[in-house]
């Protein structure tokens, strides 16, 4: 069972008490992104990145020297979001984290496809940003159906613990034979359930967590998953979604 998440905007820039132990499968990909970044000046890469301006001078400095196999964080403590703070990788057991350097991968518009202790340097690139590169105007575009067949290489179950916008880059590619679980976290508010995404980033966090530490490799084990008050409903899942509501 393979496990996918989102990557964060947010992240740290100096070394952990970790070491990388491999280098991103698609550093050649990479390594195009960052020239083409390296080609805009500041107002275009603003724009590619759709962020404050403190943000932009912040990033497009980092790309002027950004070196990509060197002074690398692992990729699982490099993240600084919600749904990280919520996972706690820094303090998983040895168990867990053998875990997730097998079974995890985190998605991103930069370097595609990264396994937990890839090597990676803080970057801004987020997937659904416009471009223009090598005839792509989007980073789907660019990156194909590569993400994909990394994902499902080993033909296992693919538990989506993503936010549509990266997970859009799995789904457009899927076969029949796929079997893609997507997790969805709810609350009852006003009549209805809805996904408050502050809520579902961390819950996202959390079951990474879970599995990790109780090494789960079986869906119908995640039926199991209630920490911060989730429930797994099975009248509102589905074949291919989980549903878990907070009560």
């Amino acid at each position: 069972m393979k496990v996918i998440i989102s990557p964060a905007k947010r992240m740290f820039e100096a070394s952990t008490d970790f070491a990388a132990a491999s280098l991103p499968d698609f550093l050649p990909e990479t390594k195009q992104l960052l020239g083409w970044l390296r080609s805009l000046n500041y107002q275009q890469s603003r724009k590619v990145w759709n962020c404050s301006e403190k943000i932009a001078k912040i990033n497009y400095q980092r790309i002027q020297t950004m070196e990509l196999s060197k002074n690398l964080l692992p990729a699982i403590m490099a993240y600084n979001g919600l749904q990280f703070q919520a996972m706690g990788p820094q303090v998983f057991s040895e168990k867990a984290l053998k875990k997730v350097s097998t079974d995890l991968y985190i998605l991103s518009g930069f370097y595609g496809v990264l396994r937990a202790f890839d090597g990676i340097r803080p970057y801004r690139l987020e997937m659904q940003a416009k471009i223009a590169f090598q005839g792509c105007r989007t980073l789907y575009d660019f990156w194909e159906n590569k993400l994909y067949q990394k994902v499902f290489a080993s033909h296992e179950v693919v538990i989506n613990l993503a936010s549509k916008e990266y997970a859009k880059a799995i789904e457009k590619y899927l076969q029949p034979q796929d079997r893609f679980i997507t997790c969805v976290f709810k609350q009852f508010k006003n009549g209805s359930y809805i996904q408050p995404a502050t809520a579902a980033k961390k819950a996202r966090g959390d079951l990474v967590r879970f599995i990790a530490e109780n090494q789960i490799n079986k869906i119908q084990d995640l039926t199991d998953f209630t920490t911060a008050g989730y429930q797994y409903q099975p009248q509102l899942s589905a074949a291919q979604k989980l549903v878990f509501i907070k009560k």
